[in-house]
């Protein structure tokens, strides 16, 4: 008896479309797994940004802190100092205000030169700021400080037509200009900048538009307005940079 072998047709013969789509699935699942595996290093690189502007932001804002808490400590060191050799001046608008009353510059009426018997005193408020300011490079976190000056509200002709205007600002432009020409080599306020390097000090005049008494009826009323205030501003974004921290706000994960 002969026995004819039999042939077995294998399901891949039988279909031949089958080993087809076992490729094209594993292909498939070899791109799913690339395509998780870069979703998974994005999002890593999202979460590392995320972090980094988080941390920056954080800077700036312990930045700006530090600033405002070098400005006080400039104004108290100042005050204090200042206080201890009878020199009484003061602290105002949200400590960020150098008040320097007039019976320590004595300017007349419609005057704004100093008097020989206020230059001791005028002196001494100049040699102790720059120690404060110098302390510690205290001026890399200020943008400017301005020397300002004002009148009381009696109407004043001259300085060309400016009236107190031109008058408190020949005030500020005094004390500064005094400051300049009396203070040591080693103590000269103009030799201060910001961190930008530009110079610090400034000079402005209010006229009799911020008075430190708005009811001016007495003479003692009229002579608080005529004072010089220093005010102090620190480094603060700009209107960029302030969409910049607002943008990283927006960015940081709820």
């Amino acid at each position: 008896m002969q026995f004819r072998k039999t042939h077995t047709v294998s399901v891949d013969e039988d279909n031949p479309y089958w080993m087809s789509f076992s490729d094209i699935m594993s292909a498939l699942l070899v791109i799913f797994i690339l395509a998780s595996i870069i979703l998974i290093l994005q999002l890593m690189e999202i979460q590392r940004e995320l972090e980094y502007k988080q941390a920056r932001f954080e800077e700036e804002i312990i930045s700006l802190k530090q600033a405002e808490q070098v400005r006080r400590s400039i104004l108290d060191e100042t005050v204090e100092t200042l206080h201890r050799r009878g020199i009484k001046v003061e602290i105002s608008q949200n400590n960020t205000v150098l008040s320097i009353p007039n019976e320590l510059l004595g300017f007349d009426t419609g005057a704004f030169e100093l008097s020989p018997m206020y230059q001791a005193r005028a002196k001494e408020i100049g040699e102790v700021l720059y120690t404060a300011l110098t302390h510690e490079n205290r001026v890399q976190f200020l943008d400017t400080i301005f020397i300002e000056g004002h009148t009381d509200n009696r109407p004043l002709q001259g300085f060309m037509g400016k009236g107190n205007w031109g008058l408190s600002t020949f005030r500020a432009i005094s004390l500064w200009q005094f400051w300049e020409n009396k203070l040591a080599g080693d103590l000269q306020l103009s030799r201060l900048s910001n961190r930008d390097g530009q110079p610090l000090f400034s000079v402005s005049g209010y006229g009799e538009t911020r008075p430190a008494v708005t009811n001016q009826i007495t003479e003692e009323d009229f002579k608080r307005n005529r004072r010089i205030d220093i005010r102090f501003t620190i480094r603060r974004p700009d209107s960029t940079q302030y969409e910049q921290v607002k943008s990283r706000l927006q960015d940081l994960p709820q």
